[in-house]
């Protein structure tokens, strides 16, 4: 069974369950459950002109809405506060093996903060959920995979995060999980922090002091991994089949890239905790929500990788 989170109500979240569910096998929906509000499901098939009634096609773990259903595309913090309850209700079945993994519709921060639950994004929400110190964000398409050291803080606290240990633990966290979904022996090649990784120290010297040691850690661990290389290079080399996942230092270094190949398809996936978790790779599109426009492939493609682990799971 697959958990959907409905994400933020008031963003395209409900309208891109309800179009992927309705492109589903009758068998893959039978085993897909939907965390969210019923009532804003069904007026947003009203809105899209959906082939399917929620209330009786889907099956729906209902949580209220204070004053649901709200208006789209609007930032709203009881919006907010509703995003989170579906996600901590996913996380509670995941944990207690009711669902094999969860997949997370668009959440909005600025309302998720505005209504009191004061994280970054899923990934640090995840974590503290299920009692992690932290987690891993990996970006995977088809012909690019990048894991990040450090994903939703300011570069100059990415850069002051950068340790040896975060750069081995990351490459660790990234060939565990390549090894998980069907790779012998993964490729790993790790990022330069600076342009072209310092010039040996004549633009910084944090790749020779930070990165080269933590690649080095990795390496004794028997994990077939390169670096750091320049980042001008390194994602061209990776994409044309050089390496099976990349290393970034921060956040902007790997979401560019890969939004750039691979905008609608690219799924996000939560790495290090007790649960399994992919999302869409894309935010609430307040300007378009419930317009009947949004597309639904990203999400299609995250309850695809969802599947694929659930499998590995069991």
């Amino acid at each position: 069974m697959i958990g959907i989170t409905m994400g933020d109500p008031a963003g395209v979240g409900p309208e891109i369950i309800l179009k992927a569910v309705a492109a589903m096998s009758p068998l893959d929906r039978a085993q897909t459950r939907v965390f969210g509000n019923l009532a804003t499901l069904q007026a947003v098939a009203g809105m899209i002109g959906s082939p399917l009634d929620p209330a009786t096609d889907i099956a729906v773990t209902d949580l209220p809405v204070a004053d649901g259903p709200l208006p789209m595309g609007r930032l709203d913090p009881r919006a907010g506060d509703a995003a989170f309850r579906f996600i901590e209700a996913a996380v509670r079945a995941a944990e207690a093996g009711e669902i094999g993994c969860i997949v997370t519709a668009p959440i909005n921060k600025e309302a998720l903060n505005a209504a009191g639950h004061h994280y970054d994004g899923h990934t640090g929400m995840l974590a503290a959920l299920t009692g992690q110190k932290g987690a891993f964000m990996l970006l995977a398409s088809e012909r690019l995979k990048v894991i990040h050291t450090s994903t939703h803080v300011s570069l100059k606290d990415a850069i002051a995060r950068t340790s040896p240990e975060r750069i081995r633990d990351t490459v660790r966290a990234g060939h565990d999980h390549l090894r998980r979904i069907g790779y012998d022996r993964p490729r790993i090649a790790v990022s330069g922090l600076n342009p072209h990784c310092g010039e040996n120290g004549l633009f910084g010297d944090e790749d020779d002091r930070l990165i080269v040691p933590g690649i080095e850690m990795a390496r004794a661990d028997g994990i077939d991994v390169t670096g750091p290389i320049s980042a001008d290079t390194l994602f061209h080399r990776a994409y044309n089949g050089a390496f099976d996942l990349v290393v970034a230092n921060y956040h902007d270094q790997g979401h560019i890239p890969i939004k750039l190949v691979a905008f609608d398809t690219a799924v996000n996936v939560s790495i290090g905790l007790p649960i399994d978790r992919t999302s869409v790779d894309h935010g609430t599109a307040f300007d378009i929500a419930g317009r009947g426009i949004a597309k639904h492939d990203n999400m299609l493609e995250a309850i695809a990788y969802a599947r694929r682990l659930a499998a590995g799971r069991t």
